[in-house]
């Protein structure tokens, strides 16, 4: 029997599924623009959530074959389980308010994910594929909205997405209590090496500082379209000025 493959950081493997993650986004959204055909899009969205829901239940299903885990374990608590049920209703709706929360979830969650993965299992073990494909694809669709429909957050955004936070914190917080599991990595530090690790060791503390964290990510994460604003306001009243010198 094969010993399972590590996983290796920044190895070929890791390189290339972050290489994909960037450049796939601008290859759909390109298709999309040059067909400019509504069913091409309804075709790769379809795709994108059809991607996301098997990979979920096959993965389920094959560990729930193994045997090696308890149903506590097999919960939908993980906030990328929730970021990917709100980026498939926002590719299908189109609708600011789910966009929002699928990019700060999405972008401020999977992006570390993808970039630090808690992840045991190397190329080309299914696990190594469906722990990409989980975060990988939200970061797409993502990615996606924004070069085919211009979606993007705004100040308040950062209030509204914090409180859809705190009510995932609140639910998942309560399930790890009961359940043992370490869901959102709220009951402890995750294994890997993670910005998670820089904080403190006492959990009320711990807990504390990771909403001070989620915090200045989604102010990190505003931050590029808070300065395309100021630019253009800029613009627009240098040019103001002009016509009226």
């Amino acid at each position: 029997m094969k010993s399972t493959p590590p996983f290796h950081p920044y190895g070929t493997a890791h390189l290339l599924v972050i290489f994909l993650t960037i450049t796939l986004p601008f290859a759909f959204a390109a298709l999309v623009r040059w067909t400019k055909s509504s069913l091409v899009e309804r075709i790769i969205v379809g795709a994108f959530s059809l991607t996301l829901v098997l990979n979920y239940l096959v993965y389920l299903r094959l560990v729930r074959q193994s045997g090696a885990v308890n149903w506590e374990q097999l919960l939908p608590l993980q906030l990328c389980d929730w970021a990917m049920v709100v980026i498939i209703i926002a590719m299908w709706t189109r609708r600011p308010g789910w966009f929002e929360v699928a990019y700060f979830w999405g972008i401020g969650g999977t992006v570390q994910a993808v970039l630090t993965p808690d992840l045991a299992f190397g190329f080309p073990d299914f696990r190594f594929f469906s722990f990409f494909v989980s975060h990988c694809v939200i970061i797409i669709g993502i990615i996606f909205l924004m070069l085919v429909h211009h979606l993007r957050p705004h100040p308040f955004s950062i209030i509204r997405v914090f409180a859809w936070t705190e009510v995932y914190f609140i639910i998942t917080l309560a399930a790890d209590k009961i359940s043992g599991v370490n869901y959102g990595f709220l009951l402890h530090k995750p294994e890997a090496k993670t910005l998670l690790n820089i904080l403190s060791d006492n959990h009320p503390l711990y807990l504390f500082e990771m909403h001070v964290l989620a915090l200045a990510f989604f102010g990190v994460l505003y931050l590029p379209f808070a300065i395309y604003d100021l630019a253009r306001r800029k613009i627009s009243v240098a040019a103001l000025c002009e016509r009226r010198s």
